[in-house]
């Protein structure tokens, strides 16, 4: 389906892709990105955490080793913190000058990492995120779906087969990573009209292709109020 802007709409979309460490969803971000900028859109390709200079500074301190103790909810404020000048700083202008943005995890994550990962509770990282974000929410979510040990096996090994450490969540056990994956999954259950849920171990074109038609479908519906 061609993701060829028709009609130009005054507020952009907000394309989000969630799921486990390892599922790929840097590499279909860049590629719907990249088909969306060739068709005509003006696109902002993101991520979370980061998007602002603020926003890397607090990515190193919560996701590098050796920055000393994290408790959980010192992480999720960290988090809630850097995508509340993700948002107000560079997401929301880009939504209302017409811009498609298209991210690399957003509040879910939160809500499956800290909230169900960290025993937190959903509630209380849903409120802080509410705050930070002033309630905005995706168009379309992009679920890529991976087993913990696929996912660990993929952020690993790299290209040439030399290992790759990983940062300080991705190398907690697999336990931890099941119970993400589960949350994403129950996400995606109680809100399919908002989620595209995708088998992360199929070919990369197999998925882009899958991602283009939910985006053409998506730009024939009316835009909401961000």
């Amino acid at each position: 389906m061609s993701l060829k802007q028709q009609n130009p709409k005054t507020t952009g979309r907000f394309i989000v892709f969630e799921g486990g460490d390892g599922a790929g969803k840097s590499t279909q971000a860049a590629l719907l990105s990249a088909a969306l900028r060739k068709n005509g859109h003006r696109v902002l390709q993101t991520r979370e955490p980061g998007g602002t200079e603020i926003g890397e500074k607090l990515r190193s301190l919560v996701l590098d080793h050796g920055q000393g103790t994290v408790d959980a909810r010192t992480e999720a404020l960290m988090y809630a913190a850097a995508r509340a000048a993700h948002v107000e700083q560079v997401i929301r202008p880009a939504l209302e000058a017409g811009t498609m943005v298209v991210c690399d995890r957003f509040v879910d994550s939160s809500l499956a990492y800290q909230g169900i990962g960290r025993a937190l509770g959903e509630d209380a990282v849903r409120s802080i995120n509410e705050f930070a974000t002033g309630g905005l929410r995706p168009d379309l979510t992009v679920l890529l779906d991976v087993t913990p040990a696929a996912g660990r096996s993929r952020r690993t090994t790299s290209i040439d087969g030399a290992p790759v450490a990983e940062d300080r969540l991705e190398s907690e056990p697999d336990e931890f990573h099941g119970r993400i994956r589960d949350a994403f999954l129950h996400f995606a259950d109680r809100e399919p009209a908002r989620y595209l849920v995708l088998d992360a171990t199929d070919g990369v074109d197999t998925l882009a292709a899958a991602i283009d038609g939910a985006i053409a479908a998506l730009e024939t519906a009316p835009a909401e109020d961000q």
